[in-house]
Formats: C-alpha cells, structure tokens, sequence
C-alpha cells in the first residue's frame, strides 16, 4: 500500500473519525487530476493534486466533516449544497420521502406540500423532484438557511414548483395534502453530549429545543388543524426516545398517531398522524 495512504489512514484513525477508509476516498477523489474512482488498493499518487489534498486532509483532521469541507452531501437521490447554516441532511430522514410516497403512490397529481423547518431544503427539492405537479411551501426561522435551500432549489431545477418563507413554523393562511417537518428536537443536556464536531459545524438553532426537547412538537400541533386539508396527513421526525410524549403532544389537539416508523438503524423516527 502506498506511504500516502498508510499514513493518511492512520493520523484518520488516530482522530477516531468514522469511516476513514471512505473519507480518505472522497478527499482523494476531490484531489484527482482524474475523474475515475479513487481504490486505495491500486492507487497512483501521480493522479492527485497533492497541495489539493493536503489542504483538504488537514481540515479533515481538525474535525470539519467532508461535507463541509466540499459543500456537498447526499440525500435521497441528489446531491446538496450545504454550508455552517445548515444541517447536513441526514440518511434517517430519506424515511420521511419513503412514507410520502408510500401513501401518495400517484406522483403525478397536484398536491399542495408544506416543509417546516425546511433547512438545507432536503425535503422540500426531493419532493418537488418526486412529485413534479405539486406545489410546495417551504419555511425556516433562519435567512441564512433559506437561501441554501433556495440555491438547492435552483440547482435541481424545481425552484418554480417551491415557495420559500423565512418566518417561524408558517405566517400564511393556506391548506395542504402533505405536511413534514423534521424540526429541533434534541433537549439542552442532549445538545451538551453530542459531538463537539457538531458544535462547531452545524447550527445550533437547527438543533435545539426548549421544554426538554418537545419545544417544536407542541408550536407545530397548535397551527395543524387550521393549515391541513380533508384527509391530509402529516409526516413528523422524532428523536428514538420521544414517541409516547410527542403522540400525546399531538393527540392533545386532535391529530391521532397512525404509525411509528422506525429508521435505518431501527429505532423510532417518524410520527405518521391525521386529524382524529
């Protein structure tokens, strides 16, 4: 094995980062003069723009995710713009776009789609892209995180299909067939224990919530029933530990639990409701 990548390999491994074979592949892939895949097991160092790569692993090192580095991550079936405003999209979350389409399997008809706490936009473009006649509003208390999601929107081509509105939850009366959200949930002692990488890259407003992490569940049940039409359901990210609480939140105002579904990883993740 080439000099370069033991040792990249093991000053990855000595940071403790996840996956530093598959880190070491994208920085390298980034780095190439080339555009073939990166095998570290038949690798040319004649193919990588060293000052490139060297640039690249030593931002690594310090902690900043890959994503950041390039202002790309990958989410359903496209790739999106992301920067220190936004969240990284996060695989568990490709659950919500599953159950949407599980239960609205008719991809070409008009349905009027709501995304709260849009973020990077993840939800709200890979919707747009799934149901090309939908019309979708897609809000965020944060300007910095709805011009990301408007750029996202641009660069996928659906910008026509989504409203964007920089306000807290919703501030327009409107009714809708679809509405998700994945908002804050983790409580100020969670937001304490997670990864100081986390801390420092991603928002802490993206993050956050008051009243033990349930802040968000209750502001989003207060406004359901005036914004949902006949029959619509709603499509809520939770926290693994949170079902029972955020489906008597819920419940509190009328909105019944359909289905809990559980993530990639098997726990509980995804609230399924409708007016009861």
């Amino acid at each position: 094995m080439n000099n370069l990548i033991k040792e990249s390999l093991k000053k990855l491994k000595q940071k403790n980062i996840n996956n530093p074979e598959l880190d070491l592949r994208i920085l390298l892939k980034h780095a190439s003069k080339k555009n073939n895949e990166i095998i570290l097991s038949n690798f040319n160092i004649e193919n990588i723009n060293l000052r490139k790569f060297f640039s690249a692993f030593d931002r690594r090192i310090k902690g900043e995710p890959v994503s950041k580095i390039y202002n790309s991550k990958s989410f359903w079936k496209h790739n999106f713009f992301v920067n220190k405003d936004v969240l990284d999209p996060r695989p568990d979350t490709e659950i919500i776009i599953e159950k949407v389409l599980e239960h609205y399997p008719e991809t070409n008809k008009f349905i009027k789609i709501l995304d709260l706490c849009t973020g990077s936009g993840c939800l709200a473009v890979s919707l747009a892209k799934e149901y090309p006649n939908s019309k979708i509003t897609a809000t965020d208390i944060c300007p910095a995180a709805i011009k990301v999601a408007k750029k996202n929107a641009i660069l996928m081509n659906c910008a026509n299909q989504i409203k964007f509105l920089n306000c807290d939850l919703i501030n327009e009366k409107d009714l809708f067939d679809i509405v998700v959200a994945n908002p804050p949930y983790l409580s100020k002692y969670e937001y304490g224990s997670i990864s100081p990488n986390i801390h420092k890259y991603e928002p802490k407003i993206a993050l956050l919530a008051s009243r033990g992490g349930y802040e968000f569940y209750w502001k989003i049940a207060n406004i359901l029933n005036s914004i949902l039409n006949i029959n619509a359901k709603i499509f809520v990210e939770i926290g693994f530990s949170q079902a029972d609480k955020v489906i008597n939140i819920f419940s509190s105002k009328r909105l019944l639990c359909l289905k809990v579904e559980k993530d990639i990883q098997n726990l509980n993740r995804l609230l399924i409701l409708n007016k009861s």
